[in-house]
């Protein structure tokens, strides 16, 4: 069992007292007076009562129950709330809070809430079966919400937390991302989690306007306003015409937050394509041109019989495609397109390759574990076999780099919990650092330089954060296995067209990497219902090019042939000898 640290009784507080100071340096200049405001407000509690507010803005929901306050560390809480509720940092429910009524009666049980029902003479028979969303809608529906509000409070005391949105904001401003939260702090401390050490004096804002901060919340909050009209199943075309109500007022949005658009677009526009809502579908496609967009644009044309503009769709991805699976469908598409005016078959790109590949019979009691089966075959035939996937590369791009990647004068490191840096996945991580990474490929040309500097990133970086990097053992062994046997050329060329686009080129390497003493391949295993897709495709093919072994091996089962047998002679037979 790992060894863990322990925490302060108030460790929370301590949390967020340095998030609020960090958010003041870095932010003070973009916060509007009352946020400002704010800041000083909460500096001005006694400890407790700041405390106590930080335990309540630490939870999920709004509204809190007094009776089942319970923080042994808080002295005196129950002054502690009364401070905060003469600040104005916490209040007592009431007829005001209407728009909130649902999370309100959510922190009840049913039994309570229908105790509440009949408190105020509504009719609860055959209301016991029903489940407590329903209970809820039930009193939110039939009940006077005043009443129900003093039928609560007569019951038991209920207090709502205030400044949610101040809170949020410091929080955001922190993270630069709503998916992050205090948990990060504890894991870190608790010795779960390492991040990256950074000089804090080097950190950069991540918003430089307050535009960029306010736009770019507002694609989180429309984002997560959308996750909750799903959940309630809300219908497809209402929510399609709340998107675009919401994308019409969003105005032009600043850089920092069309990344996070993008995304939305392409989640909204999906959902709309699984429930057959196929014109709004495409009209929220067509707001990006972030992939798989324009793939998804051309198949939803041919579905509404614009066969034209969809090959016209196809014609503008050729010339600029954003990555493999665009230019594969597009090629593809297109080739289909002319053979179906020939009245032939046409055959995709990937299907064509895969037929042309190697065959290997296995045992069917690998069919759930073909690439094992595959690596078992191989091993008997002398090779050594790693299952590499992704790891591989990713791991030598992540160690090799790694000093590179966390450059604090990129100006991409915002805060000391961060996980990557900010830009790692944008064509300006390679823009920035072009000269360091560059560089730093000199190194493939120095095999025992190279393994000091990968073995020696790997000790000191152990467990730390990175996105790129998987600890686990064999990583190291399978990261200086390739490096001693691939040239050093053919792994300058692929670190190269990685580092100029990490998103989109560290997925899909071939599954599995083979050596002996002499030799090297990498394989990429399909059984016989699997196929290539196309990034994988866009590897073997890449890797054919710049000198790297690698195949595919298309797994045939070793099944028992059927025997034919003989009519049997004897009794009723009509063999007669």
């Amino acid at each position: 069992m790992p060894v863990t640290n322990e925490l302060p009784p108030k460790y929370y507080l301590d949390y967020f007292r340095y998030l609020l100071r960090f958010v003041r340096e870095k932010y003070a200049g973009l916060l509007h007076p009352h946020e400002l405001q704010f800041l000083d407000n909460f500096e001005a509690l006694p400890e407790n009562a700041q405390s106590l507010f930080v335990r309540f803005s630490n939870r999920r929901g709004a509204f809190f129950r007094v009776r089942r306050l319970n923080y042994p560390e808080i002295e005196h809480w129950g002054s502690a709330l009364k401070e905060l509720e003469e600040r104005g940092f916490a209040e007592r429910i009431g007829p005001w809070q209407g728009d909130r009524a649902g999370e309100l009666l959510d922190v009840f049980t049913k039994p309570e809430l229908l105790d509440f029902a009949k408190l105020l003479n509504l009719d609860v028979k055959g209301k016991a079966g029903l489940k407590k969303p329903e209970v809820i809608d039930f009193l939110l529906e039939t009940a006077d919400f005043n009443e129900l509000i003093e039928a609560i409070d007569a019951t038991e005391p209920v207090v709502k937390v205030c400044h949610e949105e101040e809170v949020m904001l410091m929080k955001f401003l922190f993270f630069g991302t709503r998916n992050q939260d205090m948990s990060d702090f504890v894991v870190r401390d608790l010795g779960l989690l390492r991040f990256e050490p950074v000089d804090e004096s080097q950190l950069v804002a991540r918003f430089n306007t307050r535009k960029e901060v306010d736009d770019k919340l507002a694609v989180s909050l429309a984002r997560e306003d959308f996750r909750l009209m799903r959940e309630a199943e809300v219908d497809p075309l209402e929510i399609y015409h709340w998107f675009m109500d919401w994308d019409a007022r969003k105005g032009d949005l600043a850089d920092i937050a069309l990344g996070s658009y993008d995304r939305f677009v392409l989640r909204v526009a999906g959902f709309l394509e699984r429930k057959k809502a196929l014109e709004e579908s495409l009209t929220v496609f067509r707001l990006t041109v972030a992939p798989p967009s324009r793939e998804r644009q051309v198949r939803l044309l041919v579905k509404l019989k614009s066969s034209e503009e969809a090959l016209a769709l196809c014609d503008q991805i050729l010339q600029a495609p954003q990555n493999a699976d665009e230019q594969f469908f597009a090629i593809d598409f297109i080739n289909g397109q002319a053979e179906k005016l020939q009245k032939r078959r046409a055959k995709r790109s990937v299907t064509s390759y895969l037929h042309q590949s190697e065959s290997l019979v296995i045992a069917p009691e690998f069919r759930y574990q073909v690439e094992r089966g595959v690596a078992e075959a191989l091993a008997r035939e002398g090779w050594q076999v790693t299952f590499s996937e992704n790891y591989l590369w990713r791991s030598l791009f992540g160690l090799l780099f790694w000093d590179v990647i966390f450059d604090a004068g990129a100006a991409a490191l915002h805060h000391p919990l961060q996980r990557s840096p900010s830009d790692l996945y944008q064509p300006r991580f390679f823009e920035k650092r072009r000269e360091a990474l560059l560089d730093r490929l000199d190194l493939l040309e120095q095999p025992e330089a190279l393994r000091r500097h990968l073995e020696g990133i790997f000790s000191e970086k152990a467990g730390t954060v990175n996105p790129l990097v998987d600890w686990f053992p064999e990583v190291l062994t399978m990261v200086l296995t390739a490096c001693q046997r691939i040239s050093a050329e053919a792994l300058r060329r692929v670190l190269l067209d990685m580092m100029r686009n990490l998103r989109e080129h560290t997925r899909g390497f071939p599954d599995l990497f083979a050596w002996t003493e002499t030799d090297y391949t990498f394989v990429e295993v399909k059984s016989p219902t699997d196929n290539l897709s196309s990034q994988q495709l866009y590897w073997l093919q890449f890797f054919a090019a710049n000198g790297v072994k690698a195949k595919v091996l298309r797994v045939e089962w070793d099944l028992p042939r059927p025997v034919a047998y003989a009519e049997p002679v004897g009794k009723g037979s009509k063999n007669k000898e």
